[in-house]
């Protein structure tokens, strides 16, 4: 008798099975998001990642039941997790908010899950993960193209308009706290270089670019005047999680090179700390190098902040 070749459909449920296997989503003696269910986890990242977060928007981006959400936040409520509030946009749409429990839960859950997949990566060749980050990325443009989702426009860079510094400050916050566990000092930071700039700056020689997907920030970029002569400093590199994978962070960057170079500025340097491995890697693709190490105690953690440095013009070399 002959074999029936594997269908599609048969492929996708296998991958499932697989899949769900391999990140141990029905062992609920080990599950990862304990005490909170998937879907629980999932809106609780959303809150923490999502510059949008009306329950009107949760509930359409997750395509939830509106009862059932509703029943869910109530009890996000009641434990203290969520504050709502009329929105600011339309006080018909409701405003949901982490409280500082609820953004301590939603750090514990990124981490473990950060600690989850880092350990599954482990067990993959270093020079077979760019392979499957791309067949990862293929399988969501062609669900999302078979789902009747177009593909998302092209980020577009712009200036700073009304309320865009206050979203870098805010972004920082939220997206290092959800992230890294970093406290408020970090945002403190945030804050006193966009108030510099804010305040005084010269618009020849320094700048900030926000990066816009479909009318919304996704992104942002600083290059302001270092200490040293005729150097610039890079400084609020930021993406938003749903903006990853596509090489925003690349053209950020490049563009606040550009900047610079065309500015006149001799080299550019940059301050980051060792655990922003996603960054970094963005740098050495710029074509900055490490100059120097420092362990430090900083925003609630220890890390070790590194200065990078790149030659924007020739023969500069110190």
């Amino acid at each position: 008798m002959p074999v029936t070749p594997p269908t599609p459909i048969h492929e996708i449920r296998a991958f499932n099975r697989f899949y769900t296997n391999v990140i141990g989503a029905l062992d609920y003696g080990r599950h990862l998001y304990t005490p909170y269910t998937l879907t629980e986890s999932r809106v609780l990242y959303e809150l923490a990642h999502s510059p949008r977060t009306d329950a009107a928007d949760l509930r359409g981006e997750l395509s939830l039941d509106a009862g059932y959400l509703s029943r869910l936040l109530a009890g996000f409520e009641r434990d203290g997790l969520v504050e709502r509030a009329p929105s600011e946009r339309d006080p018909r749409r409701q405003r949901i908010t982490l409280t500082e429990r609820g953004r301590e839960a939603a750090a514990l859950l990124d981490e473990r899950s950060r600690q989850a997949v880092g350990a599954l990566l482990d067990a993959v060749p270093a020079q077979d993960r760019e392979r499957l980050s791309g067949a990862l990325r293929t399988v969501r443009e062609l669900l999302s193209g078979a789902r009747g989702h177009a593909a998302p426009p092209e980020p577009v860079l712009r200036g700073p308009g009304p309320g865009d510094l206050g979203w870098i400050v805010q972004r920082h916050g939220a997206l290092y706290a959800a992230e890294y566990g970093w406290d408020a000092g970090f945002e403190g930071l945030v804050a006193r270089i966009v108030a510099d700039f804010a305040q005084d700056h010269d618009p020849h020689l320094e700048r900030v670019w926000i990066a816009e997907l479909d009318g919304r920030p996704v992104g942002s970029v600083m290059c302001v005047r270092d200490e040293a002569p005729a150097t610039a400093r890079l400084r609020l590199l930021l993406v938003e999680p749903e903006a990853r994978g596509h090489g925003l962070g690349d053209r950020l960057v490049r563009t606040a090179v550009d900047f610079a170079r065309e500015a006149g500025y001799r080299d550019m340097v940059l301050w980051t700390n060792d655990v922003l491995t996603a960054a970094r890697r963005i740098y050495e693709r710029a074509g900055f190098t490490l100059v120097a190490e420092e362990p430090h105690r900083s925003y609630g953690a220890d890390l070790v902040g590194q200065d990078w440095r790149l030659e924007l013009q020739e023969g500069t070399d110190r």
